[in-house]
């Protein structure tokens, strides 16, 4: 059980630096399109304007449940908009320490998973072919659901995640299942 507990830091930070190269790096850019500053700066007064009242959270505009939020919504545009009434720092370290814990917890959780079937499944093969197959079945529905099931989302930003978020999970988990899981012998 140690070799998972010291297996799941291993794997979380090989996560955790895989999130980094997508999502710390310019490589970034390409899961956005920017306006430039002055629609930046127009945008930002119209939601201080008219967001700041009801608060921080999730808004669908134009909420489609009223008559006129109907007609607003088919005329376009429509936005989901994740809207914070404060500023903050653009990278919070505070928040890359939460996620490398999230990192390390999620191989937890798959180390657990391992150990619990680690007397049937011994070979490395069939538990990379698991690793990736759960990476996989998660991600689709989680990540690449969230444009289909929410069809006026652009798919770009997604896919983009989908891709971060499936080549993370599967480095990490594939760090674990060579050389932390009792079995098959490990080799350096």
């Amino acid at each position: 059980m140690i070799r998972v507990l010291i297996g799941s830091i291993l794997g979380g930070l090989a996560q955790f630096f895989v999130g980094f190269l997508f999502w710390g790096t310019p490589l970034s850019r390409l899961a956005f399109t920017v306006a430039p500053d002055a629609a930046n700066a127009a945008v930002q007064t119209a939601l201080a304007q008219n967001l700041t009242a009801t608060g921080t959270g999730s808004y669908y505009v134009p909420w489609p449940d009223t008559a006129q939020g109907t007609i607003l919504h088919g005329r376009g545009p429509v936005a989901m908009i994740f809207f914070n009434t404060g500023g903050f720092p653009a990278m919070s370290t505070g928040s890359l320490i939460a996620g490398l814990i999230i990192s390390i917890a999620s191989m937890l959780l798959l180390g657990l998973g391992f150990h619990a079937i680690g007397g049937r499944v011994t070979d490395f093969a069939t538990r990379a072919r698991i690793v990736v197959l759960v990476s996989v079945a998660t991600v689709l529905y989680f990540t690449i659901g969230m444009p289909v099931f929410n069809y006026y989302m652009p798919s770009g930003y997604w896919i983009y995640l989908a891709i971060s978020q499936l080549a993370g999970f599967v480095v990490g988990g594939l760090v674990l299942a060579r050389w932390f899981l009792p079995g098959e012998p490990r080799k350096l």
